[in-house]
């Protein structure tokens, strides 16, 4: 996963709290208890905006695994609105989901549920790596480590039988087991985009990222078939903007194919080629899906090599795709492990293949690498505006978690920790937000506060009102321009505004304006649902002509990354 750990990994969740027991001498029964507790599952966020742009897909897919003796399930996602202490009784299950960015915010909450007698549980990829932790501060019953599609249930009946478990280990399951998300229980008028998964794990091993190591090196694919279903039940409720929320929606490289022939490893051969087949079939039913369909998804720049594949992404709706260019220098890219990218003039052709191939690319960078000087910044904003990407993150390094990066810098500080607060600095999530650094690890050459200072110019030129408009051009028409301005704006009021800036009222001021633009946003993104349109009859063999007109009948002819349509 590239930078900005996305949290669409495993969950774990923590159970009840206080030394109420079900045994025989209780008043109730179990099964009359089941009539009044509530399970509730949370996703913490220090900033509400009220609407949000892509849905927390773990949310639904929990909400799926939980048992039926336990009802449906409260949902919570605090980047709409703050949990309201009040709804959480004695006896409920409050499961809770953290990555690293929301570990603080999550352990509130989770003392918070336990204090009034609910069961707390944990997952996520910061509980998945620190178990211990949000025992001890989040005041857990259990934690889940691991993927949380089967584990959740046994976590649920164990909480009902007044006997959880400390740990659970929810491991990585196949693909065939993924469970399909709980679309029912949105409120779609809060999301612009909804989100699917296809594959989890990464094959790559770059030095910042977790995943590879929390969700394998070996991707896991659910089969098309369920995928497709599943987006058919998002457009029939008013979807057309969808993520493809994967690790790597391009797992098998030209590269990785071509390694295998020359060692003369059939078997690895056979297996990577059954992948390739798999993606390729995929693509093939999204492009079968109604026209006005968008979607996006997060690849590696390997994929710029293969034409073929991004003309498959192309014909599918797949028309923009975060990717991992992290750095404009070779130094830079050894430094992160990642030094199959390409650097200078060849990055700018390689970037430019996407969107001559019909992919837009968001381009992530990353800040603060031991190699980068004063001058990086300018090349590499310069580099993003030459190379044509359509939108850009800039990201200051942070050593997270799990990853080769924060393993090295933890070792480094194992003699003379560094402590803000009273919290060694390789804790970094540990400290309160209004104290705690924007960069944690020193460079050889710049103040925190420089590349600080730096990274939050790059953001500003680049979504400057002219560079915005010049990129709106690959829009179809006049509304789709402006929901294009729009979008950009609010992504970066939402991640260099309220992220970046040191300031508070710098911060309070970015967070109002990302609130307004989210409102504005999602009027445009607004689709008419589609309860008429059928999934594909797979168990009947149903001919792919007949699937096409079933879709594509009366669809419109769009181009451009943000076709807006009217709504009748």
């Amino acid at each position: 996963m590239s930078s900005g750990e996305v949290s669409w990994k495993a969950i774990c969740w923590t159970g009840f709290v206080g030394s109420w027991k079900f045994t025989a001498r209780q008043t109730c029964t179990h099964l009359e208890r089941l009539d009044w507790l509530s399970v509730h599952l949370v996703n913490p966020s220090d900033n509400s905006f009220g609407t949000a742009v892509i849905t927390p897909r773990w949310l639904f897919v929990l909400a799926a695994a939980t048992p039926k003796s336990a009802g449906d399930p409260i949902l919570i996602d605090e980047s709409l609105e703050q949990i309201v202490p009040e709804s959480i009784q004695s006896g409920d299950i409050v499961g809770i989901s953290v990555h690293t960015g929301n570990a603080l915010r999550g352990y509130q909450v989770g003392r918070m549920a336990r204090s009034r007698g609910a069961w707390v549980v944990y997952g996520g990829i910061h509980a998945t790596l620190f178990p211990e932790e949000a025992l001890e501060r989040g005041e857990a019953h259990a934690v889940v480590k691991g993927d949380g599609d089967i584990a959740w249930g046994r976590v649920v009946n164990d909480c009902l039988a007044g006997k959880p478990g400390r740990i659970y280990e929810g491991g990585r399951i196949e693909g065939s087991e993924f469970l399909a998300a709980r679309w029912d229980l949105m409120r779609p008028e809060k999301y612009m985009w909804a989100s699917v998964q296809t594959i989890r794990g990464c094959p790559k091993h770059c030095s910042f990222c977790s995943v590879w190591r929390t969700d394998g090196q070996k991707p896991r694919q659910r089969n098309h078939h369920v995928v497709i279903d599943e987006i058919v039940n998002l457009r029939q409720i008013g979807f057309r903007f969808i993520a493809l929320a994967d690790d790597n929606f391009y797992p098998v490289t030209l590269t990785d194919l071509r390694l295998a022939k020359q060692q003369n490893n059939l078997v690895k051969l056979a297996e990577l080629e059954a992948i390739r087949k798999e993606r390729f079939e995929l693509m093939e039913e999204l492009a079968k899906l109604p026209k006005d369909m968008v979607f996006f998804t997060q690849i590696t720049m390997e994929a710029g090599e293969d034409t073929e594949y991004l003309d498959a992404m192309h014909r599918a709706n797949i028309k923009g795709a975060l990717v991992g260019v992290e750095a404009v220098t070779p130094e830079g890219l050894k430094a992160v492990f990642k030094d199959w990218n390409y650097s200078g003039d060849a990055l700018a052709k390689q970037l430019q293949t996407f969107r001559k191939h019909g992919v837009h690319v968001l381009g992530s960078f990353i800040f603060g690498l031991p190699t980068d000087k004063p001058a990086t910044f300018d090349a590499t904003v310069q580099m993003a505006l030459r190379a044509g990407v359509t939108f850009a993150q800039f990201v200051m390094m942070t050593p997270f978690p799990g990853t080769v990066d924060f393993g090295r810098w933890e070792k480094e500080q194992e003699k003379e920790p560094t402590l803000i607060g009273g919290v060694p600095i390789t804790r970094y999530w540990l400290i309160p937000t209004e104290i705690r650094p924007k960069m944690f690890t020193p460079h050889p050459s710049m103040s925190s506060e420089e590349i600080r200072q730096r990274t939050q110019k790059v953001w500003d030129r680049f979504y400057n009102w002219s560079s915005i408009w010049q990129r709106s051009s690959c829009c179809p028409n006049i509304t789709s321009r402006i929901a294009f301005i729009f979008l950009s704006k609010l992504y970066r009021q939402m991640y260099a505004g309220t992220g970046i800036s040191t300031d508070s009222a710098r911060r309070k001021k970015s967070k109002a304006m990302a609130r307004w633009t989210a409102r504005q946003c999602k009027k445009l993104f607004k689709a008419k649902p589609m309860p008429e349109l059928q999934a594909p009859e797979w168990d009947r063999g149903l001919r792919p002509g007949v699937i096409q007109t079933a879709f594509g009948a009366g669809a419109a002819n769009l181009s451009g990354p943000f076709a807006v349509l009217p709504d009748n």
